[in-house]
């Protein structure tokens, strides 16, 4: 038989309907062992982490079949327990599959401590921009007689005089003494007495 009767044969037709068939068959099999293996349709909603110590974390999520990675901790904030889950990734909320990792970052033991800089004859908008980078917030402002207006002359921490180099807590509030743009000076020669009347020496006797 020649090719091209083959082709068009009877025979030739239902070999290529077979083959398609068992690829078919294949296929169908192979979807179904993937969506077993990666457990396709199954998902878990993350959790809300916050404020939960790594030991409570470990717990929830062993429950759900997932796992968590502790990248780092951060600057304490007041707003959380020491120890707590600050941050996580992915956030609650998001659909994952078993098995997946929860990234968190933990709440520090408490604030860490900064170096004052030199703010001595800055401006009040110099000043206090720094001092918020560094993690300080602005506290009382106090006006003194000075020809520099709303320059710093005194930094304050709960009464005591900074300088710099010294060292707060994060979070400290910090007190400034600016001038209010006045000064008033007193002329020595105004402050002698312009009203005094000289002695007048008393003659004496002539004998």
């Amino acid at each position: 038989m020649s090719l091209r009767k083959y082709l068009t044969s009877r025979v030739f037709f239902l070999q290529v309907l077979g083959a398609a068939a068992i690829i078919a068959v294949l296929g169908y099999l192979f979807m179904h062992w993937l969506t077993f293996t990666t457990d396709h349709g199954h998902e878990i909603a993350v959790p809300d982490l916050a404020k939960l110590t790594e030991e409570q974390v470990e717990e929830k999520l062993d429950e759900l079949d997932l796992d968590y990675v502790l990248l780092d901790s951060v600057d304490y904030r007041s707003e959380y327990p020491k120890f707590s889950v600050v941050e996580q990734d992915p956030l609650p909320g998001t659909k994952v599959k078993v098995g997946r990792k929860i990234y968190i970052k933990i709440n520090a033991s408490g604030f860490s401590s900064v170096k004052i800089p030199d703010l001595i004859e800055k401006t009040y908008r110099e000043a206090v921009p720094t001092l918020k980078a560094l993690g300080l917030q602005e506290g009382t402002i106090t006006y003194i007689p000075n020809l520099g207006k709303d320059m710093v002359l005194e930094l304050r921490y709960k009464g005591r005089n900074l300088k710099a180099g010294d060292r707060v807590l994060k979070a400290s509030k910090i007190d400034l003494v600016l001038g209010d743009g006045k000064a008033s000076y007193v002329d020595e020669s105004e402050a002698t007495d312009s009203t005094a009347v000289p002695i007048e020496e008393t003659p004496t006797d002539e004998q």
